[in-house]
Order: C-alpha cells, then structure tokens, then sequence
C-alpha cells in the first residue's frame, strides 16, 4: 500500500462532528461514530434503513415535524444538486432503553450532495450539531428568561424555514413562466421551410436561474437565403426571458431589410441601447446563401459559429467579431465577413452555456465542441443536436442556459 494513502474510511469516523451519509432513497449508507453515540443507535440499527424508520417523529407530539422536514431539504438536496443549511430544527429522540420515552433535543442540520463520476447525486452527506444545551440551559436564577429566550428562538427559526419554503415556491413558479414565455417566443423551424434545421434550449439547472439565451430564424428576401441567429442577454428570470424577446424579435425584423448581417446587428445595437436591461448582451447572426454557397456573417461579442466540412475539418466563423450590442455609441458599420461552403457541410450556432466551464479556458470548450462535431457530422441534424448536448453539458444540468442552432447545408 502507498505510504502516502489517506485512509478515508478512517478519516470519516474520526469526524469531530455527527455526520452520515444517506441514498438519495434516504436510506442509511454510513454513521460516523460521533453520529451514532449522539443518536444512541448501534450502526446495525442505522446503516441499511430507511431514515424514518430509524428516527420517527414524536407520535405524542402533533406537531412534530423535525423529521419531515430533514426528509424535506435532503430530498430537495438530491434533486437540485444543492447544500442545504436548515433551520434549527426540535425533533425529540426515543430513549432506546425506555421504550415510548421520548427525550426534547434541538439540533442544527446541513446536508450537502455528493456527486459521483456521471456528475449525478449519489449520495448526501448530513451533518448536525446538537444545540440542546446552548438554548436549553436550565434551572438557576436565569432559567426563566432562558426558556423564553429559547421559545422565541425556536419560533423564529420555524418562520425562517417556512418563509424560505414560500420563497422556493415563488421561483419555482417564476421560473416556469419565464420558461414558457420563452418557448413562447422561440421561434420553430417551419420558419425556414425545407431546410434541415435543428434547435435545442436547455435552460440552467436551479430555480433562479432561467437566463435570457435566444435563437431566430428567418427566411430572408431574394433568392434561396435563410438567416439564423443566436444570442444571450445577461440576467436571470422573467425581466431576461422579456428582454430577450425584445432583441429576438428587433433583429428578425432587422434581418429581412438588412443588406448583410453586420448591418442587421448595427440596427440592433441601437436598439439595444435603449433598452432597459440589454447591457452587455451578445449576439451572432450568419446569412445562409445556398444558391452560391456562402455564408456572411456577424457578431457582437458572442463566442464564433463552427463551419463542419463534409472532410471533418472544423472552422470557427471569427474573422467579423465585435464588442457587444450596446458597447459601441458611434455609427461606424459593424464588421461582417464571408466564407464559402460545400454541400453536406453543417453550420452550428450555440450559446456560451455549451462550452463555458468555471475556472476553465473556453478554448478547451470550443475544442470539445469542434471534436464532437467532428466525430458525429454525419448525423443527422436532430441526432448530431442530441449528441452534442449529452457530450457537452454536465449529466447534471449547467449553470448557465443554453442555445444550439445546427443546420445542414
């Protein structure tokens, strides 16, 4: 065995605090010593059962609660992917040697997720600090003011939690009409006629964070030309999903009068500076000609389209970049520029969310992008969209939304 080794197992039991670690089930995986001492409970009696059958709640107390609502906040830790600091919490404990005895006790939880390989929840650490005897200190010539200083805290810790389960309510329902406002406005393919044309949005794991990343397409006037756009305005919620919309449907309409692409994000960028809450937000916009196989395109801060070759070969549409729609306050022209296309070859437009990693170069992003397209190009646009998003984005959900155009050419 290698000298250098940590004995985690070990390290787990020797924990100066009461932790386990439980299923996302809520099944008993492990205790540590801390744990089970506190608990009164041998580790046959905890590890392997469910967690209310373990620690019931006080049947003689009718209000008792504590037990459901760590149940409560562990599932929602193995949902969301997210720790979880509870409120102080009363849950009485059975004395195992007195049977129908129930003892009062104050505890202070924090449960945590647990990720494995795959980037899914696997387990969930739950550690508590037994708080009795700080707000239970009884007897003496302060027991009085102490009982009342510790019914008030209790009663303030119980509004805390509930006032924070009305709070994940209201984004959770924000979050579901910010989601079906953007569907609302994200355009479908038919747009585009017989062009084969894939779209994809996932939105960000966690309720709050419904961002503001947008897709259009549009037939454009003259000849066999379509346009296909991207863009990511900055915030999250409804007041994102408004203003996204808002610069979604200027530059649509910018597009079918525009001469080119660098013309239609000039409009767009005057529009955008007088739009409340557009500061800072990005777009890219490409003008498909498949009558003379060339694409013009644009962009305003937004990470560059990928021109896949029918040979594999992958090429970042970069040479017409620009700083973001509302950052330049002079007239000047934005830049555009033009490159040539085979037949079978993919163009693919996406948002930041696909190849952005905390504490990462988004270089490495865009070559994971260019190398699976690479490898699935002769799929299917439906099929090439699907493989690309499970080869890119956590199993878990990313923190940030994302926005994929892949057409065929």
């Amino acid at each position: 065995m290698d000298d250098t080794a940590i004995d985690y197992a070990a390290v787990f039991q020797a924990l100066p605090g009461m932790v386990a670690l439980l299923t996302p089930g809520l099944v008993f995986a492990d205790a540590n010593a801390e744990f089970l001492k506190a608990a009164r409970r041998t580790r046959d009696q905890v590890v392997g059962r469910r967690l209310f059958d373990v620690f019931p709640d006080n049947p003689n107390d009718p209000g008792a609660s504590g037990m459901r609502n760590l149940a409560a906040s562990l599932t929602r830790v193995a949902a969301t992917g997210e720790r979880d600091t509870m409120a102080l919490q009363r849950y009485d404990v059975e004395n195992p040697d007195r049977p129908g005895e129930w003892e009062e006790r104050y505890w202070s939880p924090v449960n945590a997720p647990v990720f494995g390989p795959e980037g899914k929840v696997t387990l969930l650490v739950h550690r508590v600090e037994e708080v009795t005897e700080l707000i239970r200190a009884r007897g003496g010539p302060t027991g009085g003011r102490t009982r009342v200083l510790e019914a008030e805290l209790f009663t303030r810790a119980r509004e805390l939690q509930e006032l924070n389960e009305r709070l994940r309510q209201a984004h959770a329902r924000e979050r579901e009409v910010a989601l079906a406002l953007q569907e609302a406005m994200l355009p479908a393919c038919r747009q585009v006629g017989h062009h084969r044309v894939a779209v994809r949005y996932r939105p960000a794991v966690g309720a709050l964070n419904v961002c503001g990343d947008w897709y259009d397409l549009v037939d454009l006037v003259g000849g066999n030309r379509i346009g296909v756009s991207v863009g990511d305005v900055v915030g999250h919620g409804l007041a994102a999903a408004g203003v996204m919309g808002q610069l979604r449907s200027a530059l649509s309409a910018a597009s079918r009068v525009a001469m080119g692409p660098g013309e239609a994000l000039n409009i767009l960028g005057r529009y955008a500076s007088v739009v409340d809450g557009a500061e800072s937000a990005t777009a890219v916009t490409t003008f498909i000609d498949f009558d003379d196989h060339t694409i013009s395109y644009s962009s305003a801060g937004h990470p560059p389209p990928v021109l896949v070759h029918p040979d594999g070969r992958t090429e970042f549409l970069d040479q017409a970049t620009d700083p973001p729609l509302d950052a330049r306050p002079d007239p000047m022209p934005r830049p555009q520029a033009v490159t040539d296309f085979a037949e079978g070859a993919t163009l693919v437009l996406y948002t930041d969310g696909l190849v952005e990693r905390r504490g990462e170069d988004i270089d490495a992003g865009l070559a994971r992008l260019a190398d699976s397209l690479a490898r699935h190009r002769e799929e299917d646009p439906e099929s090439l969209a699907d493989a690309v998003l499970l080869e890119l984005l956590p199993p878990g959900g990313a923190t940030d939304d994302t926005a994929l155009v892949i057409v065929r050419l």
